[in-house]
């Protein structure tokens, strides 16, 4: 009898090859980015903090504070199937409104860096992309920063875009079929 951990009934044996369910990559992953020591540049962590107050998500999705991380998020997202970034978007629309851009204009949000996070974000997905495992499909959602001084608190312009992009990152997640239960409603 060897030293292995007996698993049966907790998804098998780690030895055997497949991984447990508790180890299994989450098939989504909701990424607030950003440096929430620089006001506005902390949006995207902000949002993803609204929506894991407002939400009980299923277990194959995971939200995270991924903040400054850089290549350390190489972990948390490896083979997940569905990337949803939140995130300052330099190139935000008209009046500071949320956006969502997908595809190339990913690419060209990453390459056109606002701050020093987005270039680990950048190098995570390239990385995924070259060892051949990339993720199948990356969202990202964010509104244009107001300002970018020191400070815990988003500005008084920004502040309400949360709710917005929430909403909006509710919906994408939808779309992924995402099953979303409002915590209000759960009690």
């Amino acid at each position: 009898m060897s030293d292995a951990v007996n698993l049966e009934g907790k998804g098998g044996s780690l030895i055997q090859g497949d991984a447990p369910d508790f180890l299994a990559p989450p098939r989504v992953t909701v990424l607030g980015v950003g440096n929430v020591l620089l006001t506005d540049e902390g949006f995207g962590v902000r949002v993803a903090e609204a929506l894991d107050a407002a939400y009980d998500f299923p277990d194959d999705v995971q939200v995270l504070d991924g903040g400054v991380l850089g290549m350390e998020l190489l972990r948390f997202v490896t083979d997940t199937e569905k990337l949803l970034i939140l995130d300052a978007l330099k190139e935000g629309g008209a009046g500071g409104k949320c956006r969502r851009l997908t595809g190339d204009e990913v690419k060209a949000h990453f390459r056109e860096k606002l701050s020093a996070h987005e270039i680990g974000v950048q190098d995570v997905l390239t990385f995924l992309e070259v060892t051949g495992k990339p993720i199948g499909e990356i969202v990202v959602i964010g509104a244009e920063p107001k300002s970018l001084e020191a400070g815990l608190s988003l500005s008084t312009e920004m502040e309400p875009r949360v709710a917005e992009a929430a909403a909006m990152a509710a919906e994408e997640l939808t779309r992924w079929g995402v099953e979303l239960k409002r915590k209000d409603e759960m009690k």
